[in-house]
């Protein structure tokens, strides 16, 4: 298939220009991670651990906040509707009797439910269990009569428990499935959106937050290895496709999402049982600022994983041109806001680093959607991408004017309509 770009204009970029907030996004926050000021920071900070290494002592373990509200930055234009999601989220917390300590959680894949239920209680972080309750809450408040939504969680070979989330029509005949994957620092409920629209259209939805993010256990916002995430996507795919046999199944992914669900498709196994991929701003063009970095980001990402960078996110980025979107985001408790760990920013390194020498081997149907005005993620890597890609049928879509968080633009619905058009055209030839 040809490639295709849309030279769409982008609607009142100027006249109606947010003011500047902080993205959640990963390729800008990773070349300051590792610019040659950030490298010199670490270095002290190197010779500052050795030091204390000579020095005997005995550490306390470190506690972590409720609710990761300490860690959570936002700017002023939306800091009385962050105020007002947390009252509101520690009410729903009270409501289903969740436990700042304790959290009831399967102990293998529990059903999925749709309200109340039982499992096997368990220890787990409080912040941990914050988010889930959150992310459970929501899924159980869901109130659209046309949709039914239920969450599941299940737990990983390394014993992580992961949450889930589906989306049925109530009336609409299930002709596919859609599973999604969430970018870097967001979760799958941001999609809720969009997965009702694709209910309308026959194909049921399901979403997973992988590790570190939303329900998901994990320190909010750290990733250890995207080789988890990628393992648990093929566990979800699994157990996706033994619950619906017969049904043609394709994976959405946005940013560090996308590049989850490509490598999870270069599995030949996966690969043939995913009838095509969809991905919006996909991260397989991001590299460090200074080659230097390429060589000091494994030993200090070993020394110190969980270290946050202030200059990682100093300048800052906005993803969409949609000033309510930016808010409804950055006042959400279950996006991470705070700076991007080191571990975290060199597994994204290190991901993309094996796409970039590997897309020759996606062979499923692809399209790629990416806004040529995007400062998160490279167009230039979604290029590419379907340059390189063996897929037959591939296309891709440069939008003029769009920035990172293509599905919270204004001309959101248009794009959506893209995405669910090329997805019936695909359902129909079957």
């Amino acid at each position: 298939m040809a490639m295709v770009q849309s030279p769409k204009a982008a609607t009142s970029s100027s006249s109606s220009s947010p003011s500047l907030i902080l993205t959640s996004g990963a390729s800008g926050r990773i070349r300051a991670l590792f610019s040659v000021q950030a490298l010199k920071s670490l270095v002290m900070l190197i010779n500052a651990f050795f030091l204390l290494l000579l020095i005997p002592f005995r550490g306390r373990r470190r506690t972590v906040v409720s609710a990761g509200v300490s860690a959570r930055g936002s700017s002023s234009s939306s800091s009385s509707s962050f105020c007002d999601q947390k009252s509101k989220d520690d009410r729903l917390l009270q409501e289903i009797g969740v436990h700042r300590t304790k959290l009831r959680v399967p102990a293998t894949i529990v059903p999925w439910k749709s309200g109340g239920g039982s499992g096997v209680t368990a220890v787990v972080d409080s912040e941990v269990g914050g988010r889930r309750a959150i992310a459970i809450k929501r899924a159980l408040q869901e109130d659209d009569p046309n949709t039914a939504t239920e969450f599941s969680l299940f737990v990983s070979a390394r014993g992580d428990t992961i949450f889930t989330q589906s989306w049925t029509s109530v009336s609409v005949k299930i002709r596919g499935l859609v599973v999604l994957m969430h970018g870097l620092n967001e979760h799958s409920g941001r999609y809720s959106d969009f997965a009702k629209k694709l209910n309308a259209n026959g194909f049921k939805v399901y979403g997973m937050d992988w590790i570190g993010h939303g329900g998901s256990d994990g320190l909010h916002g750290y990733v250890h290895s995207l080789d988890d995430a990628v393992d648990d996507l093929k566990s979800f795919l699994d157990k996706v496709l033994s619950e619906n046999p017969g049904l043609p199944c394709f994976c959405f992914g946005h940013s560090t999402g996308a590049a989850i669900v490509l490598k999870a498709v270069m599995d030949p196994k996966v690969e043939a049982r995913v009838s095509g991929v969809v991905f919006t701003s996909p991260a397989v063009g991001i590299q460090p600022s200074h080659p230097f970095a390429v060589l000091l980001a494994p030993v200090i990402s070993f020394l110190l994983p969980t270290f946050q960078l202030s200059t990682s996110n100093k300048n800052g980025m906005p993803v969409s041109r949609d000033p309510d979107a930016l808010v409804a985001k950055y006042s959400d408790p279950l996006v991470y806001t705070g700076f991007i760990r080191v571990k975290t920013g060199y597994e994204i390194l290190r991901i993309t680093a094996y796409l970039q020498q590997n897309l020759k081997r996606l062979r499923v149907p692809l399209l790629v959607l990416h806004g040529a005005a995007d400062t998160v993620t490279d167009p230039d890597g979604s290029r590419k991408l379907y340059e390189e890609a063996a897929s037959a049928d591939k296309t891709i879509k440069l939008l003029e004017g769009f920035l990172h968080d293509l599905l919270f633009e204004p001309e959101r619905d248009e794009i959506m309509a893209d995405i669910i058009d090329w997805l019936n055209c695909r359902v129909l030839v079957r």
